[in-house]
């Protein structure tokens, strides 16, 4: 599998290890099947186990399959969209817990007329021992790149994928470039749109001005160049079935203690305004995002608070050891966590 692979090509990867991976599955021990999606096919394996094992099976939806597929064209034949319906029900009625990793998300499995008490929302992470050195390891980040400097820094880190419209920051930075030359963007990452963004970013003048493509780095230089950043980025194509989503890199701006601009609508953009931990940018204006950006860019006041926003959100509600006990829960069951803890007690 590759996200430079074709929506076609996609599909074929997802049903081949589908097929593999049951076969596989079927030689696996385990009290506890667990199968976590995107792709959807991901649950023809843990069904096939959880029924020859006669174990509990857990389905953990990350995108809300086939939904969101359809809505952005990946899925448009009228077979495969009942096909691919027809397995979501499938399994939902086989699993004994799902875990979905956002309100909207259980919202829409519930529309398949799943059990409200067997679901639980379990969002993505914030890793704090992960980005524990974000300061010192932004430090060298900086020094290493003397286009930087001291100067403020846009950062997005993740997949140039067709739905993350990654050409959005493009054009955000040849607005900043009229408006605040100083301001740096830097786009680390690999995917189906990279070589658009690029060729779009030499197009606007952008390029090596005041906007800078890195490859994809290991998960472990991540903290560095977030750390790095005045503002960290989560961006998506207005589809309205992203409003649900659970961004990875969302959390890990949140772990870095970075403010974040994202522009969609959703959950995150009600738990940003909220805490004031960043800004949410019009989507299709960008000239007005823009300009939102640039004023609270320069405003180190609201970015100082802006910062500690985000780390206590980090702490305090999506910290990953905490929601590792509700994970836990939902995975084993009540009675199975009860048995472990006293297990562990005696």
């Amino acid at each position: 599998y590759s996200n430079k692979m074709s929506y076609g090509r996609r599909i074929w990867a997802f049903l081949q290890f589908a097929v593999l991976s049951s076969i596989k599955a079927t030689q696996l021990g385990g009290d506890v099947i667990f199968a976590t999606s995107t792709p959807l096919t991901v649950a023809v394996p843990g069904i096939i186990a959880a029924r020859l094992r006669r174990a509990r099976f857990v389905f953990e939806i990350r995108d809300l399959w086939p939904e969101l597929p359809v809505e952005v064209g990946a899925l448009r034949n009228p077979i495969a969209i009942r096909f691919a319906f027809a397995l979501a029900r499938a399994a939902y009625r086989n699993a004994d817990h799902v875990i979905a990793l956002s309100q909207g998300m259980a919202d829409g499995i519930a529309s398949h007329g799943y059990p409200v008490e067997r679901i639980s929302v379990v969002p993505n992470a914030s890793d704090l021992d992960l980005f524990a050195t974000a300061n010192q390891d932004a430090q060298h980040f900086r020094g290493a790149n003397p286009w930087l400097e001291k100067r403020p820094l846009v950062v997005y880190v993740g997949t140039f994928g067709l739905v993350n419209g990654v050409s959005y920051l493009v054009r955000l930075a040849a607005e900043m470039a009229n408006i605040d030359p100083e301001v740096r963007f830097l786009l680390v990452g690999d995917g189906a749109e990279r070589t658009k963004v690029h060729d779009l970013a030499d197009e606007l003048s952008v390029l090596d001005r005041n906007l800078m493509i890195l490859p994809e780095v290991p998960k472990a230089q991540v903290p560095g160049i977030l750390g790095a950043a005045t503002f960290a980025t989560s961006v998506f194509l207005p589809f309205p079935g992203m409003a649900a989503n659970s961004a990875n890199k969302f959390f890990d701006a949140l772990a870095a203690s970075r403010p974040i601009a994202i522009n969609y609508k959703g959950w995150q953009a009600e738990v940003l305004r909220e805490a004031d931990a960043g800004v949410v940018l019009d989507p299709v204006d960008v000239a007005s995002a823009a300009m939102l950006l640039a004023t609270r860019i320069r405003d180190e006041a609201w970015l100082e608070q802006a910062r500690h926003a985000s780390r206590q959100l980090a702490a305090t509600r999506f910290s990953r050891d905490l929601l590792f006990e509700t994970f836990l829960t939902a995975v084993l069951g009540r009675t199975a966590i009860d048995s472990v803890v006293g297990e562990s007690g005696r």
